[in-house]
């Protein structure tokens, strides 16, 4: 059975299916035909018996005709039959449609990526085809401010939302889903945050709750009630003491941030994160004890660890 995360790429793409071709073209260089629109076709390929083969979603370039098929793969770990029935789906719906059919391989794994990426031998010596591949390495980065479609920002935050610096990706991406019917902007939300780890995750909430209006939006402001909400459901579940405990943990990181905030000085999603990832008290209190006093942010988290 697919997962719920190949199936929320799929539908990130099928929301926007110009999208597909952009990310071929801006991500991976492809020249592209000369096109009017983009629309989403069967993605059955009923030719085979008595197997029927079924790619997860083909897109139709077109004029007044198809001027090029494009089979989207998601793909979250090496298959090696897959490789081959890649192949099927290309000559099949070139056959079909009589136009030029490109594989596009789409990945939040690198190590998934570099696998997707190798040629694939079908004939004699030399005869090869390699499939086109969006892994993490070719999404692009998205920042706040940046008018860009809300599918593609989600995208780079699934792509880069852990990595160093990722946490404005994620904010970029959470900005571009208000004005979104609520359905929707909730399904990208939760894809969202699904992918972050547990720092990236805190660090996200606690930059949204006291990083002033720009990114509190209320959709965003309305789910992280709902999450500190759960969160407290299931600290009491757990036990007074340990709610007790985790409460005071954030008090503390919340306090460090408010300090840094009310002297004019903005962490960095990595130093918050570190901040986030320290749950002793002692070390804590320290963090608090710098940033009362701190003129720069190297007076709270050392020289050099932006």
């Amino acid at each position: 059975m697919p997962s719920a995360l190949h199936e929320s790429i799929l539908t990130l793409l099928r929301d926007r299916p110009s999208l597909v071709a952009e990310l071929l073209r801006d991500a991976l260089a492809v020249d592209l035909p000369s096109f009017t629109d983009a629309v989403i076709s069967d993605a059955n390929f009923a030719e085979l018996p008595p197997t029927e083969y079924r790619a997860d979603l083909v897109v139709q370039l077109r004029t007044k005709v198809p001027v090029l098929g494009i089979v989207c793969e998601a793909q979250l770990s090496p298959d090696p039959v897959k490789r081959f029935r890649w192949l099927c789906y290309v000559a099949l719906l070139a056959d079909r449609w009589g136009c030029p059919v490109i594989l596009l391989v789409v990945t939040p794994d690198r190590v998934v990526a570099a696998w997707a990426s190798q040629p694939i031998a079908f004939s004699g010596p030399g005869s090869t085809f390699v499939p086109m591949v969006l892994g993490p390495e070719q999404v692009p980065w998205v920042r706040p401010d940046e008018a860009v479609v809300p599918e593609l920002a989600v995208l780079s935050a699934l792509a880069h939302g852990n990595d160093p610096g990722g946490l404005e990706t994620v904010m970029a991406a959470i900005q571009t889903t208000v004005g979104l019917d609520d359905g929707r902007a909730a399904f990208y939300y939760d894809l969202i945050v699904s992918r972050l780890n547990d720092a990236t995750r805190l660090a996200l909430e606690e930059l949204m709750q006291t990083q002033g209006t720009h990114y509190q939006s209320e959709f965003a402001r309305k789910y992280f009630s709902a999450g500190r909400a759960e969160g407290e459901a299931r600290g009491k579940a757990e036990g007074k003491a340990e709610g007790e405990r985790v409460g005071a943990i954030n008090a503390f990181h919340l306090a460090v941030l408010e300090f840094l905030f009310a002297r004019g000085l903005t962490p960095t999603p990595s130093q918050v994160a570190r901040l986030n990832a320290d749950a002793d008290p002692d070390s804590l209190r320290d963090y608090i004890r710098r940033a009362a006093l701190a003129s720069t942010l190297d007076d709270v988290f050392g020289p050099g660890e932006g």
